[in-house]
């Protein structure tokens, strides 16, 4: 309940003031905020908040997911009415970017080699943007580089002088690299576990480190780490994946408050079981040990916490971290977003 109690008597001066007299000045907004249903005087704007007008960038045309709030403005949605764009291409009083995708904007993806790493560098690129492409795998990022026009970096995430070496003028930054180890705690490699930190933990706060005086100065970034439904729930014999993705989520957390004021935003998009190398991978293996097939491993392991009997595809998740990056998210920041097919509602 709001302040007071339920059956408080009231003045009745009071209530005859508050029921006739008007407020000068007072505006009606309507649920939602989004603009005034009624005259008043006009809200002085605020001080610009953007980054600077990018330069043109050449389009893509490449096998993608839609995306998602990135294509032209119909005119009819009350988002455009907000409020005068200025000169840097953002509503001066949401930060929001005109609707003009990601053309001239530099992003870079880890892991892009494959999986949900390529299909964010694909929905990326057709977006607009100009991608950078790092992988452990040189000729994997080769090849996504070459298929969407951007720039491939072989890198070991966990060498902290590799990532030295990688741009550090980005815009938009998905970490998604990760590697994972099953067995049981008191028997799983001590060595392995460090490298999974090193590479899902280390390494994206390394790249955070590096690319965020970029992003402080022009006044707009996106941070989006693919993190996973073990970052918000736990499963055996994945102790060093779990302890990774749990660290992710605060890391991120932590981003989303300090750079609130630099017009920069950190999410995580915590997907279920992904159709990637990596679970396919783990597909075969439990099919092997258990003696079943790969479908009943899909169906009985895999899904058996979760209501949607799919896996989900690498380029539902892509969707989901270009619409973090485009002009209606700009108030979205420091949340994990589930994809999970409702394991985390049951």
């Amino acid at each position: 309940m709001g302040v007071g109690h339920i059956g408080a008597r009231v003045p009745r001066a009071y209530r005859r003031a508050m029921t006739n007299a008007p407020t000068p000045g007072a505006r009606s907004v309507p649920s939602g905020g989004t603009g005034p249903a009624a005259p008043g005087p006009a809200a002085a704007p605020g001080p610009p908040v953007g980054r600077p007008a990018p330069a043109e960038g050449p389009g893509r045309t490449d096998r993608t997911h839609p995306a998602d709030g990135t294509g032209p403005a119909d005119g009819t949605d009350p988002a455009d009415r907000t409020g005068p764009a200025d000169r840097t291409g953002l509503d001066d009083r949401t930060g929001r970017r005109d609707r003009t995708g990601l053309a001239g904007s530099t992003a870079l993806v880890t892991g892009g080699g494959s999986g949900i790493g390529r299909a964010c560098a694909v929905a990326l690129a057709a977006a607009g943007a100009r991608v950078h492409v790092v992988d452990i795998d040189a000729a994997a990022a080769k090849a996504v580089a070459g298929a969407v026009g951007g720039t491939a970096h072989a890198a070991d995430l966990a060498d902290p002088a590799a990532i030295e070496a990688l741009p550090a003028d980005v815009d938009v930054l998905v970490n998604n690299a990760g590697l994972q180890h099953v067995a049981p705690l008191h028997a799983f490699p001590p060595e392995r576990f460090a490298r999974i930190q090193q590479v899902m933990v280390t390494a994206p706060f390394l790249l955070m480190r590096r690319c965020l005086p970029h992003m402080y100065d022009r006044g707009w970034g996106r941070v989006v780490n693919i993190s996973s439904v073990h970052g918000l729930r736990a499963s055996a014999f994945k102790s060093a994946y779990v302890a990774a993705k749990h660290a992710l989520e605060g890391l991120s957390k932590v981003l989303a408050v300090e750079a609130a004021p630099h017009g920069v935003t950190s999410n995580c998009v915590s997907p279920g079981y992904v159709r990637t190398p990596l679970v396919e991978g783990q597909i075969r293996d439990q099919a092997a040990a258990h003696g079943l097939s790969p479908d009943a491993v899909v169906d009985d392991v895999l899904l058996a916490r979760s209501p949607l009997k799919r896996l989900i595809e690498p380029e539902e998740v892509a969707a989901a971290v270009l619409w973090l990056c485009g002009p209606h998210t700009t108030y979205v920041t420091g949340t994990s977003l589930p994809l999970d097919g409702g394991w985390t509602a049951s």
